[in-house]
């Protein structure tokens, strides 16, 4: 009886352990997919022009004392918001982590969400977040989290004399900004639902989101594209390191 209790743990064990390789198998394989690099590439070089375009005029755009603050940046560039009574949203952007050597590379999210009432139209937004402490940070560890449900939030502030109110905003944890046409202003996305763009961050680092933020740290690997790579340079560059 013994023996085949112990036969069928070494099977048991044994089929583990080949589910497991599977399981990193597929995942590495979709390390280096070229198209998702390909798209990953070029949605980081729109959020570095949503960022250099910021900063052009800043005394109108965002306080740059709040991004050298920020424990993490979310851009997401080129949001589409369609609405004929019935609105949603979509697109992609990237997050990166302040770490202790350093701004971390972009982690690739989704926004999404949808809203209701009388409205109609198309336009194309850019949407700058700032998380300001480590409680708004964790939030990106989730599989999806939505403001103004999971997570408070605050309009951000603009200009450089906007300092004045701002502390009271910085216990909401998050600043947004949106920017649709002109100068940023700040905004306010209650409904809107961040994700992790996995098949992308699997494409260019082999692992997942949730991994990604739990060790920023370990993100500055061989391979990766060098858009990718020198984005946190652009980021230091505005928001020291």
């Amino acid at each position: 009886m013994n023996y085949k209790f112990s036969n069928f743990n070494a099977r048991a064990t044994m089929l583990l352990l080949v589910i497991g390789a599977v399981s990193i198998n597929a995942a590495a394989q979709k390390k280096g997919d070229a198209e998702e690099v390909a798209k990953a590439s070029k949605q980081v070089s729109k959020a570095s022009n949503v960022l250099n375009e910021m900063m052009k005029k800043p005394d109108d755009f965002i306080p740059q004392n709040l991004l050298q603050k920020a424990e993490a940046i979310a851009v997401f560039p080129g949001v589409i918001k369609a609405a004929f009574l019935v609105g949603g949203r979509g697109g992609d952007g990237l997050v990166v982590k302040r770490t202790p050597t350093g701004w971390s590379d972009p982690i690739f999210y989704n926004l999404g969400g949808a809203s209701f009432g009388p409205q109609i139209g198309i336009k194309e937004t850019d949407y700058i977040m700032l998380f300001m402490n480590e409680g708004a940070v964790e939030n990106l560890a989730k599989d999806k989290f939505e403001f103004g449900g999971d997570v408070s939030f605050a309009a951000g502030p603009v200009g450089r004399t906007a300092g004045a109110g701002t502390d009271a905003k910085l216990s909401a944890g998050i600043l947004t900004w949106s920017r649709s046409k002109g100068a940023f202003v700040g905004a306010s996305i209650k409904g809107a639902v961040i994700s992790p763009d996995n098949d992308r961050n699997l494409a260019v680092y082999g692992v997942k989101a949730d991994q990604l933020m739990l060790h920023p740290g370990e993100m500055k690997r061989t391979g990766v594209p060098e858009p990718i790579s020198n984005f946190s340079n652009t980021v230091a560059s505005y928001a020291g390191k």
